[in-house]
């Protein structure tokens, strides 16, 4: 895949806000050379996604990465990394963890030559209850698995553990005591009705990587919303909270969406509301 009238390369924002912007390596419909070939230019990182794990190429190759460390040093982009959601570092399970840690170490072993600012980790809580022993039976079976994973050598600052579907307060213990980082899903956030700055504040000093994309809600409906869509399709009233934290963070903000018509809107309206934000600290 190459830029063409089809896809043109998107707008460049590389090196324009005070954070560093990516977005995904599946913008096109193709493998991650061809994308971040396109992208790179564009772009201050790259965020690998690496979803799978059970299928024989899901692990990316000793030359795809030597090549995809190239096009990082031709266009001085960085990378992150998402690592495999379909294996659960927090299951019951003995055996499953191990086989969790096993994976996940072989997925950040193979794109440690990238040297990914960071490494988007899923705690699924699934297989527990919402009471305080099913939490504490989560949190005790999630810090084994975080042990485990810790074992194959991995920086603990360079996980950042994802606000999914459960309040993220249960997980906090272990981001203090593993001394990990935080992967802020704003759109996650706003799916399951957390107020965003709320979180930004509590857990500004964790936060390391930021997911943002739009959410819609179909006839306002809060229990049918859609995720991962462009930023054009977010409802107005969410931008003033969403600007300010961008505002104050440093980090990497990735626009977490898989389309370029997903990409391009979200990118114009990015610009759009940082600049109203501008001129409003300035009036």
């Amino acid at each position: 895949m190459t830029a063409s009238p089809a896809y043109p390369p998107p707008p460049s924002c590389k090196g324009v806000y005070p954070f560093r912007l990516g977005t995904t390596s599946f913008i096109f419909p193709d493998d991650y050379i061809p994308n971040v070939r396109v992208l790179a230019p564009c772009f201050d990182e790259i965020e690998l996604l690496m979803f799978e794990s059970r299928r024989p190429d899901s692990l990316p190759s000793k030359e795809t990465v030597e090549a995809l460390g190239r096009l990082s040093a031709e266009t001085d982009t960085g990378y992150n990394v998402h690592l495999p959601t379909d294996v659960s570092l927090a299951a019951a399970d003995g055996e499953e963890r191990g086989w969790a840690a096993d994976v996940l170490g072989r997925f950040i072993a193979a794109t440690a030559p990238l040297s990914p600012s960071a490494y988007a980790l899923h705690l699924p809580y699934e297989g527990y209850s919402a009471d305080p022993e099913g939490v504490d039976q989560w949190r005790k079976a999630a810090a084994r698995g975080i042990e485990a994973l810790l074992g194959t050598g991995v920086r603990s600052d360079r996980l950042a553990v994802e606000t999914l579907d459960y309040p993220f307060v249960w997980a906090a213990p272990l981001i203090e005591d593993y001394g990990l980082s935080v992967c802020m899903d704003i759109g996650h956030l706003i799916l399951y009705g957390v107020d965003p700055l709320g979180f930004f504040e509590r857990f500004r000093k964790k936060i390391s990587l930021i997911h943002l994309h739009g959410v819609r809600f179909a006839g306002g409906d809060k229990s049918a919303g859609q995720d991962h869509v462009g930023l054009d399709e977010m409802a107005p009233n969410h931008f003033p909270s969403i600007m300010e934290i961008l505002s104050a963070f440093e980090g990497v903000v990735s626009l977490e969406v898989f389309s370029y018509r997903h990409l391009v809107p979200s990118l114009r309206v990015l610009e759009d509301q940082w600049q109203r934000c501008r001129e409003g600290n300035r009036k």
